[in-house]
């Protein structure tokens, strides 16, 4: 064969260089297969094509099935940690048959909850991707012979929201498949992703990593955080409702910057699947309307999500007292974690616009620590019985007032499940009657 001029043959050269990355084109041909897949009416997201691409993620970073020694030390770390929790909590236990997850399981059982957090926002940008990718948006720059080309193409629209559906889709599973191979159990992000209590072996072994602590102390102060959540979760009935209302209330605020989104999409190589997902690079393109509600949203969930992180940390401390060496200093390493935004809190800006960060974290363990010190026990876990017993963001500002009497309740309401008493109308006066009330416990 004759040289090429000014080329030398290569006989190592790769004829197929020309058609791009294999690795990618075999991945934008998953992608589109699993679009075309999608059932009529499913939904704004293909949650399949999310859950592949997330997978597909971890996979290619290393994702070892959970041996069988594994899984016997996280599960008895876990049911450790619940006998531990029952000497500082009158919480009951939350769990029922603890797991130890990879990371492909924990992504395949976390994603109903999910697609609860994250549906409605992607709607929103899958409906605006339909008027942008249609030619309500982008096409508008073009003249009047080609917008009419385009208003013709009516039955295409279909097929366009189906690509914004896409777009959004592969979003989502690259964010949780950058997530999982960070993730710890099934409560890093403060919100109750399943009704199991489970750890990852790799996500212990991350967190772990740099520490100069023996593995089963991080294991088991790990697993105590995790029941902790548990039991929380599973006792606490309002806690739920709270949690994702707050979130769905935040996300009712968010709009897309069409501009911005127009602007990306004016150059987009459709061709080009790793293009397509750059364009979509995340929160840069979600934004909160700065109004009352939303900045009430905002505050209730940041307040809500501190209390969670607070009382667990309270709780956590209190029995690892005396039983791991290190438990201090584990405390302040996942406070840092959870107070400078760890992996999960930035996943789910990326996902929603919102960065699930318990700002308040310090506050609100010292309110928990006190309730603690002047009713015990009992009367600190009381105020989880009726949603109108819980702190406000004011009172982590003062929380010796909020002891002192701010908030009366009945702990028969606490042991029966019931609403509880409510907090006194603002014509009491704090410390009339009896503060304490029975609720001074144990201590």
């Amino acid at each position: 064969m004759t040289d090429l001029p000014g080329r030398e043959n290569d006989p190592n050269e790769n004829p197929f260089e020309m058609f791009g990355d294999p690795q990618q084109m075999a991945a934008a041909m998953r992608q589109f297969a699993d679009m075309l897949s999608a059932p009529a009416g499913s939904g704004p997201v293909n949650w399949e094509m999310a859950k592949n691409i997330a997978r597909h993620a971890v996979v290619a970073e290393g994702d070892p099935s959970v041996m069988e020694g594994e899984r016997r030390q996280i599960v008895e770390a876990l049911r450790l940690a619940d006998l531990w929790l029952n000497e500082v909590t009158e919480l009951p236990s939350g769990l029922t048959a603890p797991e130890a997850w990879s990371r492909s399981e924990w992504i395949e059982k976390t994603v109903p909850v999910w697609k609860r957090l994250c549906d409605p926002i992607a709607e929103r940008m899958v409906e605006t991707m339909g008027g942008v990718l249609g030619g309500g948006g982008a096409l508008g720059g073009l003249g009047p012979e080609a917008q009419s080309m385009a208003a013709q193409l009516g039955p295409l629209m279909g097929m366009m929201r189906q690509m914004g559906g896409m777009m959004v889709g592969s979003q989502i599973g690259q964010a949780l498949g950058t997530l999982a191979p960070e993730v710890i159990g099934s409560s890093d992000i403060g919100l109750p992703l399943s009704d199991t209590a489970a750890l990852l072996p790799g996500g212990i072994a991350a967190f772990s990593h740099g520490l100069e602590i023996p593995s089963e102390e991080i294991r088991l102060y790990l697993a105590l955080r995790e029941a902790a959540h548990h039991r929380l979760f599973q006792h606490v009935p309002w806690l739920r409702t709270q949690l994702f209302g707050a979130v769905e209330e935040y996300a009712k605020g968010i709009t897309v910057d069409t501009s911005a989104l127009e602007e990306q999409i004016r150059g987009l190589d459709v061709s080009n699947p790793q293009q397509i997902q750059e364009a979509l690079s995340g929160g840069a393109l979600l934004k909160p309307e700065e109004t009352e509600r939303q900045k009430a949203a905002l505050s209730r969930l940041e307040t809500i999500l501190a209390l969670v992180e607070g009382w667990v940390s309270t709780v956590v401390d209190a029995a690892a007292e005396g039983k791991l060496p290190s438990s201090a200093a584990l405390s302040e390493t996942m406070r840092r974690r959870r107070a400078t935004g760890g992996p999960a809190e930035r996943t789910f800006a990326t996902l929603v616009g919102l960065e699930l960060r318990p700002r308040r974290l310090r506050e609100a363990a010292a309110l928990w620590q006190a309730l603690a010190a002047g009713r015990g026990v009992e009367g600190r876990d009381a105020v989880w019985s009726h949603p109108d017993l819980m702190p406000t963001a004011s009172d982590l500002d003062d929380p010796e007032a909020f002891v002192r009497g701010d908030a009366k309740f009945d702990l028969s309401h606490f042991e029966d499940g019931g609403a509880g008493e409510g907090r006194p109308s603002d014509d009491e006066k704090p410390g009339e009657g009896d503060p304490g009330g029975p609720e001074s416990g144990r201590g």
